[in-house]
């Protein structure tokens, strides 16, 4: 017991084995062992016991006798951990190597869906889950990620919901249906690819923020580096989805805004970065702490495109600017004979003062409220004679000598004539713009406007919570959000995809809107489920982007909703909901039956030893449990069709046949 306190004592000198709660990581510590690490070694060499123990000296020359340490520390059953002695008991093992021992990279799955590369950098060597419990090779990564079988499907219309006949296509043969997908949005799609790659023209998605309440539950020493995993699996395969002229929209707060755009540069090229949006998504108003300054009230969308991107110009309005500080007086004349003057000035003469003091003795505090207020009304009145004065950006040196002649000769104007344009006039060294060239259509009026830019103010997400009649307070975007994106990047006959639809919105809008969308979700939202809201759309839903004036929304429209075959994966939802170890053993019956486990999995032993399983604690259960499920066979892969081991139904295989354009 000595030698166990020594090691112990030892090993705990090196912060980097030891777990947040100060227990050490064995599993750390065993690869460390494997691969002769001088970290290690050093560290045992320090103490005589140990040295004594674990090396031996051949002429002079000290061995580390590295699998004297790895046996000592199994068969000790050290640092106490029972989950690692139970999973030896049961016989997890490869080659007759426990899983742990093994010196490959693994594909960790902690305990929900997404692909975790293995490994033992410095990072990853804080983690405290055990997940190197399973080893895929490349050919299983293949077959994990094919695609699937569909159940389920229907189509939904203004008729309600029917059996599906068959998807609607193009004349180039691509489904031209709306697609509201239920599964693993990774394996969704993968299962898209052989139809929709190169055809998507926006992707928008709003995914968990790794908040630590949001619907990203991972154990929390194990979070950003399975935040970035689960986030890298999908947006590789997001990136084969979009068209060349393709952008991709993603919500994010700060939490991992930072690694988003590392990632993002990584996949998309630091070249094809568009702009960070900013949006102003809270107020103070329900802010209790009086001690945190400043209050975060942003959120972010992170945008990358492809090499062909070009957006569609969107403007917004911005109301009277007094930059637009002057006023052509005699616009019939020459523009060599105009005279400008300050609509200040108009403003006072027009009220009978001579200067800003007469006419701030009159209104008082709130003179300068009541003069940009006439100011407003005269200019919108008079707004092609109403002028700022501009220095223009970069220009042409011709246009550059008409500029320097109006600061020799001034108080004139001097017109700068274009090829190709109006002239550019120009007054004192400055150029004169319209406030006329700011009036835009917007919303069917015609008002002061400039193009969008990456501060998005205009957006409230007060009040949201009821849009599409589905009331998720938390977590949801505004429709007007969505619009604005859709309309900054789509037209009429592109597709959307959104993969983590939630409450779908997306979907609503861009049915709204007229475009094709594809809609992915795996969580179960209950009476705010996206197709619930679509079927509101479809009855003509009046809520969020519906009644503006170039929406105008009526109703109508369609569909098709499919699920991927489960097939392990419903058991992994059962274990998830269980809520104690009588339901697990409950499982574990059905899993002996009915599931596909790992090949290595011994289950005459997992009976044997099951007052084992019992005594780990209920998430030690969870764990085990989803860890001996086959991952290959969550889903139904659409190479096991006619393997009678799934029984899939005549209607599955008519259906899946005709989505991937499979001929009989």
């Amino acid at each position: 017991m000595k030698l166990l306190e020594t090691l112990e004592k030892t090993l705990k000198k090196e912060p980097n084995f030891i777990t947040d709660n100060g227990e050490l990581k064995k599993w750390v510590i065993i690869n460390k062992a494997q691969n002769y690490d001088e970290e290690l070694i050093e560290l045992l060499l320090s103490e005589n016991e140990l040295k004594e123990k674990f090396f031996k000296k051949i002429k002079d020359v000290t061995i580390f006798n590295q699998e004297l340490f790895i046996q000592f520390l199994e068969q000790k059953n050290y640092l106490n951990d029972s989950y690692t002695q139970y999973k030896n008991k049961v016989g997890l093992t490869i080659d007759g190597n426990y899983l742990k021992q093994r010196n490959e990279v693994a594909l960790v799955w902690p305990f929900k869906d997404c692909i975790l590369e293995g490994g033992q950098s410095k990072e990853e060597q804080k983690r405290d889950e055990i997940f190197f419990n399973e080893i895929l090779a490349q050919d299983e990564i293949t077959q994990l990620l094919e695609p699937k079988i569909l159940t389920n499907v229907k189509r939904y219309s203004t008729d309600g919901s029917k059996k599906l006949d068959l998807f609607k296509r193009n004349d180039k043969g691509i489904i031209t249906d709306n697609l509201i997908i239920k599964g693993n949005n990774l394996l969704a799609l993968h299962s898209l690819k052989k139809i929709f790659e190169g055809k998507v023209k926006l992707i928008y998605i709003d995914p968990p923020y790794n908040t630590g309440t949001d619907s990203f539950n991972y154990n929390d020493s194990f979070n950003h580096s399975s935040w970035l995993t689960f986030m890298k699996n999908r947006l590789e395969i997001a990136h084969k989805l979009l068209k060349p002229d393709g952008a991709i929209f993603i919500s994010i707060n700060h939490i991992e805004f930072g690694y988003l755009n590392v990632i993002m540069d990584e996949i998309f090229g630091v070249e094809n970065k568009l702009p960070i949006i900013t949006l102003k998504a809270g107020t103070t108003a329900s802010y209790r702490s009086i001690n945190d300054c400043p209050v975060n009230v942003t959120e972010y969308v992170v945008a990358y495109c492809k090499k062909s991107f070009k957006p569609n110009p969107i403007y917004r309005e911005t109301g009277y600017s007094e930059d637009y500080s002057h006023v052509i007086l005699n616009p019939n004349d020459k523009p060599e004979k105009w005279n400008l003057k300050k609509l200040t000035d108009i403003i006072h003469e027009k009220e009978g003062y001579s200067n800003w003091r007469d006419y701030r003795s009159k209104y008082g505090a709130n003179w300068k409220k009541v003069r940009f207020s006439k100011m407003e009304e005269y200019a919108l009145e008079n707004r092609n004679n109403v002028v700022s004065l501009n220095t223009l950006q970069k220009p042409s040196q011709t246009i550059q000598d008409v500029i320097d002649a109006s600061k020799k000769k001034r108080d004139i104007i001097h017109v700068a004539p274009r090829d190709n344009g109006n002239p550019i006039y120009c007054y004192n060294g400055r150029t004169l713009a319209f406030y006329s060239s700011k009036f835009k259509e917007i919303d069917g009026e015609q008002v002061p406007s400039e193009i969008l830019t990456n501060i998005w103010s205009d957006i409230s997400f007060l009040g949201i919570g009821p849009e599409g009649g589905v009331t998720l307070e938390n977590g949801k975007k505004p429709e007007y959000l969505l619009k604005t994106i859709i309309e900054l990047i789509t037209n009429s006959d592109d597709i959307v995809l959104d993969f983590h639809l939630g409450t779908g919105t997306t979907a609503a809008v861009a049915h709204k809107m007229k475009r094709q969308y594809i809609g992915i979700e795996q969580l179960d939202y209950g009476n705010n489920d996206s197709v619930i809201r679509l079927n509101n759309v479809i009855k003509g839903d009046k809520s969020g982007i519906s009644e503006y004036e170039d929406i105008n929304w009526q109703g109508g429209g369609s569909f098709v909703y499919l699920e991927l075959k489960k097939f392990n994966e419903t058991f992994i939802e059962q274990i998830q909901k269980s809520k104690d170890t009588a339901a697990l053993l409950k499982i574990w019956e059905k899993m002996k039956a009915k599931s596909f486990l790992n090949y290595n999995v011994d289950i005459k032993k997992q009976d044997e030893h099951i007052e084992g399983f019992k005594q780990l604690t209920l998430k030690q259960q969870k764990e085990h449990l989803c860890g001996i499920l086959d991952k290959n066979q969550l889903y139904v892969n659409l190479s096991s069709m006619d393997d009678k081991d799934f029984s899939c139904t005549d209607e599955e295989k008519r259906v899946t046949k005709d989505f991937y354009g499979i001929k009989e």
